[in-house]
């Protein structure tokens, strides 16, 4: 049984955030005046590596991919156009002006748009709530499908330069990003503490030197910043018809990563994202696009690879290294990001518990989920070794990105109309505007599905199957354990009969406050003697990253040495029983840690009761409760104190 067994996450308190030292990630709020260009380099590593990283294929994969088109001055023209109004549009009105307004508390992403959501929901219709909670879901499951796809099209891009320098290097491109991502993932349980302190000014120099490199292209062919006019790409659609359509599945290569800007609001704030973005990254992505274009314009014998193209014959290695430190770079932020949304996903009720490894003492958001980073490893590889290229991989990079983008604009939408108080007038142009990209981007690359975007189809099909399976079965085992004897009554029967008492503390983990444990029950039946103190400790899930501490627990007295303590936790805090403990005793319950023993259910989960779930979803559900992490590190309970008791269910 978890003490997190949450069915219904409860809607934001009314506090302000103050950092707890319960949180696991505490946004930065405030102090921006004094700290927004150190931050402004942080997140240049952190949050800017996968769009950031983009112009190594973006323009190849338009004029020499598997979708690619005809390479003349007209069409080079066109898809410039496009790249340019997708970075402002989507990117810069999109997410930078308007999805950064949506934090949940400090906090940024799907889970964390979803919270917002959540909150408002008694102003949704039922059928809006499931579109909700289920397009939250999938956008999680694409996220991590992209972490999966990321890595791999990245450092193979990256190493695949070698191929311009010679051709002698093409067997070695393979094994060499393999090696590279192998190491990656091996090393993630060391956690990045030092060595992230060099991801800003590694990104930093990159993005300086794409920058340079395209302006030194884009001064011999000028006349390429006439693409900023829109009528070149409705010349080019005009123009090129189907053919365009498609094309326009590789121009959303260059805006992959967008979500991260969302996703990383809590790390750095919105300034300094902004600040970051319009200062550096923007600027730079540009200069190197159009120095592609330019490059192009002049020799399109390049089309296999313009961005290496720009290159110096002598800068050649030098760049190679500079481009995949910075694809790991990028890589490593997504892997970060996935670690995230797992924690997310396990504290609002998503996914089963596993077990999250901190390694950081001073970077509370610096995590390590053993289970996860060995599937990423083996998806990641498993994708470089069967793509084989970055071309490959390029038709399932798309499709996950796409749909996210067009979950999150959806979302956005009903939060604004239903929790914010915009008028149709006012939302609906916006997501007439956003959709408008979105849902061209997803449709045009639904064509890539055969290519490539199966597979992120099957990635998030088969998480949101396990997140689905996980709450509705949660579901019904609270329907089954949750309500079967309420503790008023409890406590009346209990007053008239004699039973027991033994010195020391017990505490009991409860789903339901108003209901009696069963664990407490399980003990009473078996043992015939209770503590001279109980208490029942309930957790709540809130919808934001994190709870005051002021008013993370409630205690209530119930009479004949029974306590109620309920610990409201926040999205993106761990369960950290012994602190709950200590903020409780500031209530008045004062307990001594030596003689206190926790409670703990071990529920055994058969498959044929009188659930309306299907039998196969009964048989996942009941194995990955069997695979679920031990509570007893999970809540960070001394194991020398813990007494785990089983129990039976029928589903």
């Amino acid at each position: 049984m978890s003490a997190t067994e949450t069915i219904r996450p409860l809607p934001p308190l009314p506090v302000d955030h103050i950092p707890c030292h319960l949180t696991s990630r505490t946004p930065i709020q405030g102090g921006y005046k004094d700290k927004t260009l150190p931050l402004a380099i942080g997140c240049l590593g952190v949050v800017f590596g996968d769009i950031g990283t983009s112009p190594l294929y973006t323009i190849r994969e338009c004029f020499h991919g598997k979708h690619s088109i005809g390479l003349t001055p007209e069409n080079l023209f066109g898809v410039m156009a496009l790249i340019f109004w997708s970075l402002t549009i989507v990117v810069s009105v999109k997410y930078v002006s308007f999805i950064l307004r949506a934090d949940n508390h400090g906090e940024g992403g799907i889970f964390a748009l979803l919270g917002l959501v959540a909150a408002e929901s008694k102003k949704l219709s039922p059928r809006i709530r499931i579109i909700a909670t289920g397009g939250g879901i999938l956008g999680a499951g694409l996220l991590v499908g992209e972490g999966i796809i990321t890595p791999a099209i990245s450092v193979l891009s990256a190493v695949e330069g070698l191929e311009v320098a010679t051709k002698a290097a093409s067997p070695f491109i393979l094994p060499i990003t393999c090696l590279i991502l192998f190491i990656l993932f091996f090393f993630q349980r060391r956690g990045t503490a030092n060595i992230g302190k060099l991801f800003g000014p590694i990104m930093a120099l990159w993005f300086l030197a794409i920058a340079v490199l395209g302006i030194a292209a884009v001064v011999q062919a000028p006349q390429v910043l006439l693409a900023v006019n829109p009528l070149y790409a409705y010349h080019f659609f005009v123009t090129n018809k189907f053919q365009s359509f498609v094309v326009f599945g590789s121009v959303v290569l260059c805006i992959t990563g967008c979500e991260a800007l969302y996703a990383d609001l809590g790390h750095f704030g919105k300034k300094a994202i902004r600040f970051s973005w319009l200062g550096l990254v923007f600027p730079a992505l540009l200069c190197s696009y159009f120095g592609q274009t330019a490059l192009l314009l002049k020799y399109p014998e390049m089309a296999f690879n313009p961005f290496y193209g720009l290159v110096p014959i002598f800068f050649l290695y030098p760049m190679v290294a500079l481009a995949t430190m910075a694809t790991v770079i990028a890589s490593q932020a997504l892997i970060s990001g996935v670690f995230s949304l797992t924690q997310q996903a396990v504290d609002l009720g998503y996914a089963p518990r596993f077990l999250i490894v901190h390694t950081s003492f001073e970077i509370k958001g610096q995590i390590y989920v053993p289970v996860v980073n060995y599937a990423l490893m083996v998806g990641c590889l498993l994708v470089a070794i069967g793509f084989r290229e970055s071309s490959g991989l390029a038709g399932a990079y798309g499709l996950s990105v796409t749909g996210t983008m067009n979950i999150t604009s959806t979302l956005f939408f009903i939060l604004a109309t239903r929790g914010w108080g915009w008028s149709l007038r006012r939302a609906l142009p916006l997501l007439i505007l956003f959709l408008a990209f979105d849902l061209s981007y997803f449709l045009a690359n639904l064509l890539k599905v055969i290519d490539g975007g199966w597979f992120t189809l099957l990635i998030a099909g088969v998480l949101t199957l396990i997140m689905t399976t996980w709450r509705r079965g949660r579901s019904e085992l609270y329907r089954k354990i949750g309500t079967r004897l309420p503790m008023k009554v409890f406590l009346e029967d209990l007053a008239r009969h004699d039973i027991p008492r033994v010195k020391g503390t017990a505490v009991f983990l409860s789903v339901d406050p108003e209901g009696t444990s069963p664990v407490l029950l399980h003990h009473l039946k078996h043992t015939k003697v209770l503590h001279e103190r109980v208490i029942l400790l309930s957790m709540k899930t809130a919808n934001r990253p994190s709870v005051n501490a002021r008013e993370q627990v409630e205690v209530e007295d119930l009479g004949q040495g029974f306590f109620r303590v309920i610990a409201y936790i926040g999205f993106m805090q761990r369960p950290n029983i012994p602190e709950i403990m200590k903020l409780a005793a500031k209530h008045g319950l004062q307990i001594n840690p030596a003689e206190t023993t926790f409670y703990l259910g071990r529920i055994t989960i058969f498959t044929h009761g009188d659930s309306k779930m299907m039998l196969w979803r009964k048989k996942l559900f009941a194995f990955m409760a069997r695979a679920a992490g031990s509570p007893t590190a999970y809540f960070n309970l001394p194991a020398d104190r813990v007494v785990e008791l089983g129990a039976q269910v029928q589903l």
